[in-house]
């Protein structure tokens, strides 16, 4: 086998990972683009060292072990991502102020794509999608990093404790005992957000229940978006660290500081195991729709709980392969809208 060849087979080998590589690096960062940085430096590590694997465990567990060093490297400074409701209190409205925070404060979205890998079991695959959820993921960066990377091998990617033990270079007894810190720490913070309940695929009741979403968000129609959200839903929009809550404050928000988004544009998108949207708004300047923000929408019991839009469309759209800029539909411009 020529050298070439080689390489060529390796690359593929190596590249077979990179969704869930990728998926175990973001639960452990909480950001979209230091995932993928872990990733790459994975997967640039593996090839280098290749020559020096000996097989002794499986290429899978050899490059989880090098993406965890990785990302306990990483997390070494003791930085941990959050969302709005972790720093401060609820604001309501007549207090409501745009305050940003750097961008490594922040838990970042992510597409499914790019962390879900393919299964065939719809059992699996929920797991797979309840367990980068919002909720999930903040909750996850409230644990040490060792703490963290035990959980998700072993509750989210189902590993054994010696192969966790294996890959940590500690005992079985300590995986165990990491394990049980890390479901008490989690069990002792209810979490805004872990009641959301969504089916995988939407189920009949859901699909109608966004469709009335984007008509209502779309049209700008307060009333009706009223009707859709639960009297204690959420509103998080990052990287302000303003949050509202109930349904009265997210209108109003939406109709004074949040007024220049009328008349703006939804794209669907699958973003954290959830259904979410690329909101576009109005763009003055060329009579189209500039890339604004990703929405990520939390439901249970046919209502919204969560609605959380994450700013800096840079960043985002691109990440969803997304375009910055909508042209006007033909219809829009008769209509004047």
């Amino acid at each position: 086998m020529s050298d070439g060849t080689a390489t060529t087979d390796l690359d593929a080998s190596l590249e077979r990972y990179r969704v869930e590589l990728t998926g175990y690096c973001y639960r452990m960062l909480g950001s979209s683009f230091e995932a993928e940085d872990a990733v790459q430096d994975t997967m640039v590590r593996a090839w280098r060292s290749h020559d020096r694997f000996e097989g002794r465990s499986s290429l899978r567990s050899w490059l989880y072990r090098i993406a965890t060093n990785v990302c306990l490297d990483m997390l070494s400074a003791g930085n941990r991502r959050a969302r709005p409701m972790d720093l401060t209190e609820s604001a309501p409205l007549a207090r409501a102020a745009l305050s940003p925070r750097p961008d490594h404060t922040w838990l970042e979205p992510m597409p499914d794509a790019r962390v879900l890998p393919t299964v065939q079991d719809p059992a699996e695959a929920a797991i797979a999608k309840e367990s980068v959820r919002l909720a999930f993921m903040a909750a996850l960066q409230r644990l040490p990093a060792r703490q963290r990377a035990v959980l998700i091998l072993r509750e989210v990617l189902a590993w054994r404790a010696s192969e966790v033990a294996e890959l940590l270079d500690t005992s079985v007894a300590s995986v165990n005992s990491a394990l049980q810190r890390a479901r008490a720490t989690l069990a002792e913070r209810k979490e805004h957000g872990t009641d959301a309940a969504v089916s995988d695929p939407l189920n009949e009741e859901q699909q109608k229940l966004l469709e009335r979403y984007v008509a209502a968000f779309e049209g700008y129609d307060m009333a009706a978006l009223t009707a859709l959200l639960h009297e204690d839903a959420i509103m998080t929009m990052p990287p302000f660290d303003l949050w509202l809550t109930g349904h009265a404050d997210i209108t109003g928000f939406m109709t004074t500081l949040g007024s220049a988004c009328a008349d703006s544009r939804l794209r669907p998108v699958q973003v954290n195991g959830l259904p979410g949207f690329a909101h576009y708004k109005p763009d003055e300047e060329t009579g189209g729709f500039t890339a604004w923000a990703v929405q990520v929408l939390e439901i249970s019991d046919g209502r919204i709980t969560g609605f959380h839009c994450f700013l800096d469309t840079r960043r985002w759209f691109p990440l969803f392969d997304l375009p910055l800029h909508l042209e006007a539909q033909a219809d829009e411009v008769k209509e004047g809208r």
